[in-house]
């Protein structure tokens, strides 16, 4: 009975531990991110593909070893010999047959094997920067998540905060409507505030849980489990305020797209040395080794077999000439190709900064604005319970100051984003 307490409560202090939330911060979701992430693992067996592709590509050009064993019956076949025509003929006859053979051949010089192990090692180096673009754009999603979820969840304790202020202030209004202090009227305008907020409050609730869903989605994890930030936005934009880390000179050479496109141009250039090759010849040597198990009664075969196969290509009707048009102007394509994409991450480039630097300068403007519609809530909160002012100017200011942090939060995320976009550009994520 005791034992059976015991494994109760260890069952119990595991279940609660598994309910415990997940603690991420922007750093640990990001390398969480590259570990589990569904896209990212499918990449590495890309690699590990590739890999054994070079293996394949090697191993043709090793030595080649067959073996088999037949066994034939001819079913009493006959065969006649006229050596003389006035003699009778001689009876030949097939005796059934069984033989074992084993041949080995090597490949002595293929101008396109040598190419064929170059292309695939840098299809391998192809492979692994593709790993780094789809690396580099599961931690551009993770911080985008993880900025989303961190920017609602702002807005929403913005909102429940003015939510529970609006509903004090409405009881208390209401309270003196209802000894006839003031009128009905101002009672009801303040309510129609409390249901705005509080529609606003759910809406926002809904949106932080479809950005939690989302980073779990990121993050390769299970749609129950629970997930807590420990970063806050202020955090990360006032990071961004002292590393300013967009001043950086942008370099092309850095950004994987380019990467990628340069690589494909060496394919081009081996793709070329390729359809060269197919204009030299081909040398082969081989051996063969055949065992008679069951000998014919006529048999003049020999039992080793050494020798050489040379294939000259002459002429194939313009086919290989084709082939090598074909692979110089898929050289000039990437080429300018290369260069086109050259002009468009320049561009882009330009464009991200002057975005960044208006939005900087929104939210510092911004920043301010908060604090002055802040103040102008309160003086008007006061203002209220003093008589002064109507519950129509109290509204007005509660919009004002909501929108001010709503306008904030989204200015804090677009500068975020575009941050991020400019060290994804020069592939710093």
């Amino acid at each position: 009975m005791r034992i059976f307490f015991i494994s109760v409560l260890f069952l119990s202090v595991l279940s609660m531990q598994a309910q415990e939330p997940m603690k991420l911060s922007l750093d640990s979701a990001v390398n969480y991110a590259v570990e589990h992430n569904k896209t990212l693992i499918n990449s590495k067996f890309a690699i590990d593909k590739s890999s054994q592709k070079i293996k394949e590509a090697i191993s043709q050009g090793l030595p080649q070893i067959d073996a088999s064993l037949d066994y034939t019956n001819f079913l009493g076949a006959e065969a006649e010999l006229h050596l003389n025509p006035e003699a009778p003929p001689v009876i030949i006859e097939f005796n059934p047959t069984s033989n074992f053979k084993a041949s080995a051949s090597q490949l002595l010089f293929n101008g396109n094997y040598i190419v064929g192990i170059q292309l695939s090692k840098l299809v391998k180096t192809i492979t692994e920067q593709s790993y780094q673009k789809d690396e580099l754009e599961i931690k551009y999603q993770t911080m985008q998540a993880y900025y989303m979820v961190l920017a609602t969840e702002r807005i929403l304790i913005k909102l429940e905060e003015n939510l529970k202020n609006a509903q004090l202030i409405f009881e208390n209004t209401s309270n003196l409507a209802r000894v006839g202090v003031i009128e009905q009227t101002e009672a009801k305008r303040l309510s129609i505030m409390v249901t705005s907020v509080s529609n606003g409050v759910k809406s926002t609730e809904r949106q932080v849980e479809l950005g939690y869903n989302l980073l779990r989605f990121q993050l390769g994890l299970e749609s129950n489990q629970q997930i807590k930030l420990s970063t806050t936005l202020d955090d990360i934009a006032n990071e961004i305020q002292i590393n300013n880390m967009v001043v950086d000179t942008f370099n092309i050479e850095n950004n994987v797209d380019y990467k990628l496109v340069s690589l494909q141009g060496e394919i081009a250039k081996k793709s070329i040395d390729m359809a060269k090759a197919n204009y030299l010849p081909l040398l082969v040597a081989f051996y063969s080794y055949t065992e008679k198990i069951k000998k014919p009664k006529f048999d003049m075969s020999p039992k080793h077999i050494l020798g050489l196969t040379l294939s000259v290509p002459i002429f194939a009707g313009g086919q290989r000439k084709s082939y090598l048009t074909q692979a110089k102007i898929d050289f000039d394509i990437n080429e300018n190709t290369k260069d086109l994409l050259t002009d468009q991450l320049t561009l882009q480039e330009k464009q991200l900064s002057y975005n960044y630097k208006n939005l900087n300068e929104q939210y510092l403007s911004q920043k301010e604005n908060v604090v002055i519609s802040k103040e102008v809530l309160d003086q008007m909160n006061l203002k209220f319970q003093q008589g002064i002012v109507s519950s129509l100017d109290l509204t007005t200011s509660n919009n004002d100051y909501l929108t001010a942090e709503t306008d904030l939060t989204g200015t804090i995320l677009k500068l975020l984003n575009a941050e991020l976009e400019l060290r994804k550009l020069n592939n710093k994520l």
